[in-house]
Formats: structure tokens, C-alpha cells, sequence
């Protein structure tokens, strides 16, 4: 089979051909048919992510395709069911051997386009707000790099969930993004003033940052008591510190929230989320903003468009 590998740590990834894999007992094995790409791949192509595999390993987190078996004395989608699958790796091959309790079935309406940009995105999304944060309806949301992979999707989905959203992005490109997702006010990233607008538009009562950086520290302080911040990421390469004497004056809290953990404690809650988001994506509800739609043979330059920062919502690999 062919497959996108990352030979040796820190190496660029290329193309090469591997055997054939074969679903052991508690897999199954899928025909890859779309892939999403995510700012993690760029991390575990140096080594950087918390679950970055051995070299040499298969790039690819969340692919969609085809049942083509399942291992012995294993029950699971029957061949040729079509499904979505967060492997962790191994996506960007034409096949993959994973867990078959990680395999959600597809409505009919859901493209594996979709179902692969849709995972982890909305994934942590939806677990985020609703599961972690908890957010309720008519509480303002602020969204840091509201135009990303995950950002958008937080815009979009707490549209849906009642909230106030205010986007925070670079350039009015990217607010236009986020405007068409849902946002209610737009906000640049670059704004000097950016805590005082926020504060102008009556304060945060949820901030979502994948960002980390200044955005962070400003959002930070806009907060309402008892705001809730969720630490997603830091794209920004700048992890922010925080003041501790803050949290108690204001009664604030600052949640860690990693989706790729829940598989290992709580799959439940996972699983749960996934079909919620299908079923929405079925209905027409929540649409993945996919700007890229690329070939097997130019996952590269898929990668390149992450890295370099060029894309907004998600990269999508077809096989």
C-alpha cells in the first residue's frame, strides 16, 4: 500500500510503500478514502506532540473510508460499512488497521470528506464547550484564532449553542470567515485594544484559545467572574503564564482540554460527541469549512498550507 510516512524524527515526510497491514483481534481494516490534516501532524513530524508514534510511523489523525474486514473474533461494521475512524495515525495510507471501538458509522449524507474534517475539530469543539466549560446559552463566548481548524468550529458551534460569539482573528479575510460561521462581533488579532474591545462588548464568559500568546493574556483579563478559559493549544509557540492571584479575585477558572485524552479515560464521552455531530452534519446544522481538497500526492503541500498558515478551517486529503 501506498503510504505518507515520517521516516526518522524530524525528517520530512514522503511517500513510500509499505505492506499491506492486517486487522488483529479488536481492529478493523479500513480503505482509507479522506484524511483531515491538523496542526498536531506538524508536531509529530518533529517529535513534538504528546503522542507522537516511534519513526517510522504513517502521518494522518482522522480518516473516513470503507470496512474491508475485521480482525479474528472481532464484531464490529460489517465490510463494507462506511465509517470514520480517529486513529491517531495512519490516515494518509491507502489502508488502516484500527480500533474498531473508535469507529463511528456514517449517516448517508455525510461525505467521507466531511466525516474526516470533522473529528477532531468539532470533536474538541463540542467536548470542550458543552462537556468541559459547560457553556449555557446567552453567555458570550470569545474565540481566539477563530478562523483555524478548531477555531472555526468553536464559532459555528457556539452559534448553534446560544451563545454571544466574538471571533478573534488576523485580517479581515479571516473575520470574514468567522462572520459567515456565525461570529456576532469580530475582533483583529493584531488590535492593540483587544482586551478593551472585548470588555466594551460586556466581558467573557468563555474563552477558547488554540492560540496562547497575547491574545491569550488579553482575553485573560477581559474575563467576567466566575469566566471559564480552556487552554487548547498554543499555535503561537507562546505559552502563556498565568497569574494565579487573578483566578481568585475574579473566581476564575482555567481548564486543560486535550480530546485525545477522553479516548483513554472516558471514550464514552467521545463517542457520545461524535454522534451528536454527525447526526447535526446530516441535518445540514454544522457544515466543515474544508479551503483545501487535495490528492494523495500532494499531502506536502497540504502540510505547507498548515505550517505556513495559508489555510482556514481544515486541510482534507483524498485517497
Amino acid at each position: 500500500m501506498r503510504a505518507f510516512i515520517v521516516p526518522t524524527e524530524g525528517a520530512a515526510p514522503e511517500h513510500s510503500t509499505l505492506p499491506d497491514c492486517k486487522p488483529i483481534s479488536g481492529q478493523l481494516l479500513m480503505r482509507n478514502r479522506a484524511c483531515g490534516l491538523n496542526f498536531a501532524d506538524l508536531l509529530m513530524i518533529r517529535g513534538k506532540y504528546q503522542d507522537t508514534p516511534k519513526a517510522p510511523f504513517t502521518l494522518g489523525m482522522e480518516a473516513a473510508g470503507v470496512v474491508e474486514a475485521l480482525g479474528p473474533d472481532t464484531d464490529g461494521p460489517a465490510p463494507g460499512t462506511r465509517v470514520a475512524v480517529f486513529g491517531g495515525s495512519g490516515g494518509l495510507a491507502e489502508l488502516g488497521c484500527y480500533p474498531v471501538d473508535r469507529a463511528v458509522v456514517l449517516p448517508d449524507a455525510v461525505s467521507f470528506e466531511t466525516a474526516a474534517a470533522l473529528q477532531i475539530a468539532y470533536g474538541t469543539s463540542h467536548v470542550a464547550l458543552e462537556h468541559k466549560a459547560r457553556m449555557q446559552p446567552g453567555e458570550t463566548l470569545v474565540v481566539l484564532g477563530a478562523a483555524g481548524g478548531v477555531g472555526l468550529t468553536a464559532v459555528e458551534l457556539g452559534h448553534l449553542m446560544g451563545a454571544t460569539v466574538i471571533a478573534v482573528a488576523r485580517g479581515a479575510e479571516k473575520l470574514e470567515v468567522a462572520r459567515t460561521a456565525g461570529a456576532d462581533h469580530l475582533i483583529d488579532a493584531e488590535d492593540p485594544e483587544l482586551r478593551e474591545k472585548i470588555k466594551a462588548l460586556g466581558g467573557a464568559d468563555v474563552v477558547y484559545d488554540a492560540v496562547g500568546g497575547e491574545p491569550f493574556r488579553a482575553a485573560f483579563r477581559a474575563m467576567k467572574p466566575e469566566g471559564r478559559i480552556l487552554a487548547i493549544g498554543h499555535a503561537s509557540g507562546d505559552v502563556p503564564q498565568i497569574p494565579a492571584n487573578h483566578l481568585l479575585v475574579k473566581n476564575i477558572d482555567v481548564l486543560g482540554f486535550y480530546w485525545g485524552g477522553y479516548l483513554k479515560f472516558r471514550p464514552e464521552v467521545v463517542t457520545r460527541s461524535l454522534a451528536t455531530l454527525f447526526a447535526w452534519a446530516a441535518e445540514g446544522r454544522i457544515t466543515p469549512h474544508i479551503s483545501h481538497t487535495l490528492s494523495f500526492d500532494r499531502a506536502a503541500e497540504g502540510l505547507e498550507l498548515l505550517k505556513s498558515r495559508a489555510s482556514t478551517g481544515k486541510v482534507v486529503i483524498t485517497l
